[in-house]
C-alpha cells in the first residue's frame, strides 16, 4: 500500500474510529493525549521546538503546547489539520507536507520530533524515508520520539491498518546511518538523540 493510499483512507476515516480512546469519547480522547504529551514531556528540554509528524487533530500537539513548548503540527492531509485548527484553543502553527520537504515547510531545524502512529503503517522504504526527513529536520543534539517498533518476528504492513514492526539489525543499521543514537527512556516508543552520521 503506498504513501498516497494510506492518506486517503487516513482523510476518509470516521473521525471516531482514529484513536481507541475516542470510542470512550471526547474527554477521554483528549485525556489520551494529554497523559502522552505529559510523558514525552519528561524527557524535552523545558519549551523547546517541537514538531508533531502526523499530528492528525492535534491530540497531543495540543497539550504539549499547553505544556508550554513551541510546536508545529505537521500533516499531509488538510482535512486533519483543519480538525486540529478547530480543536485548538490558542493558534498552533502547521505545515502541510507528507514529509519530503519537511525542513524546507518548518524553515529551521527543530530542537525535538515526534511522531507517533504513522511509521507504523507505513511499508520499509517508506519508513526509511521518513525518518530520514525527520532527522533532517532536528538539529544536532536534538530529540526524536519515534513510534518504530522493532520484533523478534518483524512484519510489514500491507494495509492501512496493519502494524510494520522492523528488525532489529535493520533498523540499527539505519540509524547508524542517518545519525540516531537510542536513548534510554520510559516511554513506550523509541527515543534517539540526533548526532553525526556515520
Amino acid at each position: 500500500m503506498s504513501a498516497a493510499d494510506i492518506l486517503a483512507a487516513w482523510d476518509a476515516a470516521d473521525p471516531s474510529a482514529l484513536h481507541p480512546s475516542r470510542a470512550q469519547g471526547e474527554s477521554a480522547y483528549a485525556a489520551s493525549g494529554r497523559a502522552q504529551a505529559e510523558a514525552i514531556a519528561a524527557v524535552l528540554p523545558v519549551g523547546c521546538r517541537i514538531v508533531d509528524f502526523g499530528c492528525g487533530d492535534g491530540r497531543v500537539a495540543l497539550p504539549l503546547k499547553d505544556l508550554g513548548y513551541d510546536v508545529t503540527g505537521a500533516d499531509a492531509s488538510q482535512r486533519m489539520l483543519d480538525r486540529l485548527a478547530i480543536r485548538a484553543d490558542t493558534e498552533i502553527p502547521t505545515v502541510r507536507t507528507a514529509g519530503e520537504d519537511l525542513l524546507e515547510q518548518l524553515g529551521r531545524k527543530q530542537d525535538a520530533a515526534v511522531c507517533l502512529s504513522v511509521l507504523i503503517h507505513h511499508d520499509y522504504a517508506t519508513t526509511a524515508r521518513l525518518v530520514a526527513h525527520l532527522r533532517d529536520a532536528v538539529k544536532s543534539g536534538g530529540i526524536l520520539i519515534l513510534d518504530w517498533p522493532t520484533s523478534d518476528t518483524p512484519e510489514e504492513a500491507q494495509d492501512w491498518l496493519e502494524v510494520s514492526t522492523w528488525p532489529t539489525d535493520k533498523q540499527t543499521a539505519l540509524c547508524t546511518e542517518l545519525g540516531l543514537k537510542p536513548m534510554e527512556t520510559d516511554l513506550p516508543w523509541q527515543v534517539f538523540r540526533a548526532v553525526k552520521p556515520a
